[in-house]
């Protein structure tokens, strides 16, 4: 059977091609047993996939030769990789730059720090001229009404004062305290001490002075001793003792404290006791305990300087003193509404 011409030639291609691709696909596998320099876009599957390397046999690899600054690590999944079957005496891995020491830290700062002139410390800490300092003044001064009202009570009506100053330094002062009461009109009682303080402790001042009574009766000077402070949880205190004419004794101890409502309203509680030594008919005083009075009053800051206020007060007599009085027509009790102002300048 003859052929034709076209078919002939065709089959002389084709073994002509096959005769030249043999010893390239030979070489081309002989090459990757020997020689695994191949990279991840040399493996990798057509479709994109990942390369499995658990499957591929890394003990007859030279890795000592591979450029692995050259491979993709960051795609490659090294979890299903097994070490364990890989030779690594064979690796050389100074050559993949595991074995570079890192460079120590530097000890000294980059830009030295230059040294201290006396410029710099001229600059930090100038002279200073005390003469252009104003100092605080050494004397200092204040006075204070603590009471200054008007009252209404069962008997009567009329007007009380309580006030205190001093003039001096923190250490060395000199006291002035009044006390008195008025009453139709009439003063019934009326009292000043002039007194030197000198402080003992951050909270106690001790005093000693003079007081003078001008009422009840006639005046009557007395020798005064006494402390005044802050007692323990802030109540201010006060006890006085006194010597009068004729070997007379008598003391006087008073407590208040300022219970703070809001920052303005303040609540104002006061004890007063008085005592005497001997009997006083002409004067109305008996022996021991004389009376008590306890007020509570309720004022509002306008500033620290101005406060009215409103409260109560009840005050009572005891023992002889109690007796003389009613003697005398008066009552031994009472209690009173007042109403005042407190202020200190």
């Amino acid at each position: 059977m003859s052929r034709s011409p076209l078919t002939a030639t065709s089959a002389l291609s084709t073994a002509l091609l096959l005769a030249l691709s043999a010893p390239a696909w030979a070489q081309s596998h002989a090459g990757h047993a020997t020689t695994p320099t191949t990279t991840t876009a040399d493996t990798a599957p057509a479709d994109g996939g990942k390369v499995d390397h658990s499957q591929m046999d890394h003990s007859k690899m030279d890795h000592g030769s591979a450029d692995h600054s050259q491979m993709d690590h960051s795609t490659m999944d090294h979890s299903t990789t097994d070490h364990g079957k890989m030779d690594h005496s064979k690796m050389d891995h100074a050559a993949m730059g595991h074995g570079v020491p890192k460079a120590p830290a530097p000890t000294e700062p980059l830009e030295p720090i230059p040294a201290v002139t006396a410029a710099d410390r001229l600059a930090a800490f100038p002279p200073i001229d005390h003469g252009a300092m104003e100092h605080a003044p050494e004397i200092h001064s204040m006075l204070l009404f603590n009471r200054l009202e008007h009252w209404d009570g069962q008997h009567g009506t009329g007007q009380a004062w309580e006030a205190s100053g001093w003039l001096g330094g923190n250490i060395n002062r000199l006291w002035l305290r009044s006390e008195g009461e008025r009453s139709d009109g009439r003063t019934e009682s009326a009292d000043l001490e002039v007194m030197y303080g000198r402080s003992v402790s951050p909270w106690w001042d001790v005093l000693v002075g003079v007081k003078q009574d001008f009422r009840p009766a006639d005046s009557r000077t007395w020798a005064a001793f006494g402390i005044q402070g802050l007692a323990p949880y802030k109540f201010e205190t006060s006890a006085t003792a006194y010597v009068g004419e004729g070997g007379q004794v008598a003391a006087t101890v008073e407590v208040e404290y300022e219970l703070l409502l809001t920052n303005r309203l303040i609540l104002q509680p006061l004890v007063e006791a008085s005592f005497s030594a001997k009997d006083e008919p002409e004067r109305g005083n008996g022996s021991g305990l004389n009376k008590i009075e306890a007020g509570l009053r309720l004022r509002y800051e306008f500033s620290r300087r101005f406060a009215p206020y409103i409260g109560i007060s009840h005050e009572r007599m005891f023992g002889d003193t109690a007796d003389y009085h009613e003697a005398a027509g008066e009552r031994a009790r009472d209690t009173r509404w007042v109403a005042g102002v407190r202020v200190w300048f």
